[in-house]
């Protein structure tokens, strides 16, 4: 099976297995929106001067629900439908395999446990779990803080685009969280 671009696999580790969203869905699209143009930065590149507007543009051009159709259409995803209290209909969406989420998980967790050195993909991914906060669904018996500081630092040594796009995604994160109070 080809390998899922950055932003599907992100997706995958932000759900859990019920389809269910491990974290706000506001900061969710952030995160996609950045992994998406994670993708399409050159290896070696710096991050473009617009990449803070670019992020905040897809984000809020529904990338979370084109992730799912996108996950949707290559079969990773299956809509599950049901009812609420007898009543209410609804649509989950949930893995069609669990290899899935491993596949997603894959690469960062070589990076962290030293199997391989991370590649600009797997960095990009440490970095942006990290900024997520969503280091318990890889699985690792470590403590979070040590688990997320590790994570941190493979984004950070991969260079520039990725550290940065990275550091921009957890500005607009902060931003987000602290804009419902103002």
């Amino acid at each position: 099976m080809n390998r899922l671009p950055l932003h599907h696999d992100l997706y995958v580790l932000a759900h859990d297995q019920a389809g269910r969203p491990l974290i706000h869905q506001s900061s969710l699209a952030l995160g996609l929106a950045g992994a998406a143009l994670l993708d399409r930065l050159p290896a070696g590149s710096d991050p473009p001067p617009e990449a803070r507007s670019l992020i905040k543009q897809v984000a809020a051009n529904a990338v979370y629900e084109r992730t799912r159709r996108g996950l949707l259409d290559t079969g990773v995803l299956v809509g599950v439908r049901g009812r609420r209290m007898g009543m209410l209909p609804y649509t989950r969406y949930e893995l069609a395999d669990i290899a899935s989420a491993v596949r997603a998980s894959s690469g960062v967790r070589s990076a962290v446990e030293g199997w391989k050195p991370a590649d600009a993909r797997s960095a990009g991914l440490c970095g942006l779990v990290a900024v997520l906060r969503l280091e318990a669904e890889l699985y690792l018996d470590e403590p979070a803080a040590r688990l997320v500081s590790r994570l941190r630092q493979i984004a950070a040594t991969a260079g520039p685009p990725i550290g940065g796009l990275v550091a921009i995604v957890e500005t607009l994160i902060a931003e987000a969280a602290v804009a419902v109070y103002r």
